[in-house]
């Protein structure tokens, strides 16, 4: 790549102003098709500087960095292994525009990932890892299932919630023909038990992950029923007449009755 147009891009993405930063993220583009993305690391590099962004400061760089994780995502997949060391890094904003460039390369993304999670020490990492999981929208996405229905029993509460959210991302992929009977009553099983968990927000993820199996055709009508007087007990609907004490559970649960 010639040092003026390096030079003009690294200028342009630098800037404050949307309107030359998507002009600069324009000319990558460009670059790339002319030089290959294997051979664009540089641009790789400049380009991935921009999820340091802060939305909450700069409200008006949202869609800047949404297409510069579009951008990232079409690098190709020499990308995954080097955007998941950079889960490691601390920054929070980085890490969930990382896990969108993940989730949107799709389905080359699953296996590099869940060897990173196996790899990983860190709860968080796995968390993190769970979290872009979650954004591929791809039926073999179900290989990450057993990983997702062990991290739901952690001690780890980071882990254990991202964990139950990710089920009911993943069965949201897989119909219902390509799931196992024998993993689909494991996710079940795993799911109902936190229903009772300690923290409201892993109970409510629960019953969100409840729903999306019911709607996606998962449950047969004896489950949904199972799920129905859940939900019903929860919102202090049943003879029992107690309730959740926590909104978000109640409102999972009536959002998942809908689907029943």
């Amino acid at each position: 790549m010639p040092d003026n147009a390096y030079r003009t891009i690294r200028a342009l993405l630098a800037s404050k102003k949307p309107e030359e930063i998507q002009k600069g993220l324009r000319l990558v583009a460009i670059e790339i098709t002319k030089i290959g993305s294997t051979e664009a690391r540089p641009l790789f590099e400049m380009v991935t500087t921009l999820f340091y962004i802060d939305a909450l400061d700069h409200p008006e760089l949202v869609p800047v960095v949404d297409e510069a994780v579009s951008l990232t995502a079409s690098f190709g997949s020499w990308v995954i292994p080097i955007l998941t060391d950079s889960l490691d890094a601390g920054d929070i904003k980085a890490q969930w525009a990382i896990a969108h460039v993940l989730g949107r390369i799709g389905e080359s993304a699953i296996e590099p990932m869940l060897k990173a999670y196996a790899a990983a020490k860190d709860p968080t990492l796995r968390a993190f890892i769970l979290y872009a999981l979650g954004k591929i929208k791809h039926s073999k996405i179900a290989k990450a299932i057993p990983t997702a229905l062990e991290a739901a029993q952690s001690s780890n509460l980071e882990l254990r919630d991202t964990a139950v959210r990710a089920l009911g991302k993943f069965v949201e992929n897989v119909p219902p023909a390509q799931l196992s009977p024998i993993v689909k009553q494991d996710c079940m099983q795993c799911l109902q038990v936190n229903l009772s968990d300690d923290n409201a927000s892993v109970r409510a993820k629960a019953f969100r992950s409840l729903g999306k199996m019911a709607k996606c055709g998962h449950l047969i009508d004896r489950e949904r029923e199972q799920l129905k007087a859940a939900c019903r007990l929860v919102l202090g609907t049943d003879e029992k007449g107690e309730w959740d004490r926590a909104f978000i559970v109640r409102k999972e649960a009536d959002e998942a009755l809908t689907y029943l």
